[in-house]
């Protein structure tokens, strides 16, 4: 209930209580339940649901035995391990540990074990560091293959978390087309090894469960469809890529009425305007246009009384239309809200529903950075700030960019 209440203050504060707000959280069941009891949209963090589902993996007995801290409690083995850097000419970089609220911490200490290994290797076996440790853990071969087979296994999961923490470009479109991939890249195949086939195994059962009800892949789906690197939809078969359209030119037709109706709402009525002011120019010309009508009205105008007004389902209908068949799908590379800036006059209803879509973030990361932040400001130097010096301070850091050009 309480952060029920935090949620709608700050709705009031930033006075779009009124609006149509998405709620973008972690997994935990009190953010959802405080989502439902604020009837708000809710949508979980895409990151995070990575990092859930590589933390289920990494509890795999093979993965944890290489997540080992020997050389940052072992003052004779992180000397020995330098020395051997300098014999084997292998970069000097030190060696990660594994932080378990951050998973990919573990992908970046398997990486450095790999390309560290010969050191590794050679300082284990070194008589100073035999002589001086107990208890010393071997290597194997089948340890290095072991981790190998882990960064293989782990990749695609590590980019797509990568892809998903940026924050300049939107992120709630990308989240179906990776799921997809995600979903498929895990499935079980010929040839891998049993390490990886558990791994993986573990990362597809874990992703099956994570968006599986009808209303979080429609909101999904739907987002992906007016981001025009993806709309063509080639990770949904032929039957959703249809449903999702027709949703698209429902919502997009719904939204078009909805204008219109708030059009005629703001626009006086009849007999209401202020009289006109009619002097002899503007007379001459409406005189000019009569006389136009009836000299050539029958020519040009007959087909127009004879057609009707399209209605907003048709009107919708024929834009998804041209959307979807006579553009081409902008590269991945290519940001869309650039793409949209230009062809939003060419396509006006999609255009509102990438407005709607695109502006949600797929993460909560950004706003966790914030936090980070505030802690790099927040200091014992600087205590005395005041809560709106901090905010400014906040503000500024993410969004004034400073020229490092000397003037």
């Amino acid at each position: 209930m309480k952060a029920t209440q935090v949620l709608s203050s700050a709705l009031n504060e930033w006075n779009i209580a009124n609006k149509e707000v998405v709620l973008v959280t972690d997994n935990a069941a009190n953010m959802v339940v405080a989502a439902q009891l604020g009837n708000l949209s809710h949508l979980k963090c895409y990151a995070q649901t990575l990092n859930l589902a590589a933390q289920c993996a990494l509890k795999v007995q093979s993965v944890a035995r290489l997540l080992c801290t020997f050389f940052h409690r072992s003052t004779v083995g992180a000397h020995q391990l330098e020395e051997n850097h300098k014999l084997l000419n292998i970069p000097k970089h030190k060696l990660k540990v594994d932080c378990c609220t951050r998973w990919s911490s573990a992908f970046e200490m398997v990486s450095r074990f790999l390309e560290q290994q010969p050191a590794i290797t050679a300082t284990l076996l070194s008589p100073q560091v035999r002589r001086s440790e107990k208890d010393l853990c071997t290597l194997s071969e089948v340890d290095v293959t072991n981790a190998e087979d882990i960064i293989a296994a782990f990749k695609p999961l590590k980019d797509a978390t990568t892809v998903m923490s940026t924050e300049r470009s939107p992120t709630i479109s990308r989240i179906a087309p990776l799921r997809a991939k995600l979903l498929n890249e895990t499935k079980d195949s010929p040839g891998m090894s049993p390490l990886v086939r558990e791994i993986k195994r573990a990362i597809h059962e874990n992703l099956s469960k994570r968006y599986s009800s009808e209303q979080e892949k429609q909101t999904l789906q739907i987002a992906a469809a007016p981001d025009p690197r993806f709309k063509s939809l080639p990770f949904l078969s032929e039957v959703d890529r249809e449903e999702t359209y027709d949703r698209v030119v429902v919502e997009a037709a719904a939204q078009l009425q909805q204008n219109e109706k708030e059009d005629k709402e703001q626009t006086p009525a009849a007999g209401e305007e202020d009289p006109p002011n009619i002097d002899m120019e503007e007379e001459h010309r409406a005189l000019s246009s009569s006389l136009l009508e009836d000299l050539l009205g029958k020519h040009f105008t007959q087909a127009e009384r004879q057609s009707q007004p399209r209605s907003a389902y048709a009107r919708a209908q024929e834009e998804v239309y041209t959307y979807c068949t006579r553009t081409p799908a902008l590269h991945l590379s290519e940001d869309p809200l650039d793409w949209w800036a230009r062809n939003a006059v060419h396509f006006p209803l999609i255009s509102r529903l990438a407005k709607r879509y695109l502006c949600i973030p797929g993460t909560s990361v950004a706003a966790e950075r914030v936090f980070s932040t505030a802690g790099d400001i927040i200091t014992a130097q600087r205590s005395t700030l005041s809560s709106e010096h901090v905010d400014q301070l906040l503000f500024l850091y993410k969004n004034v960019e400073f020229s490092h050009e000397h003037t």
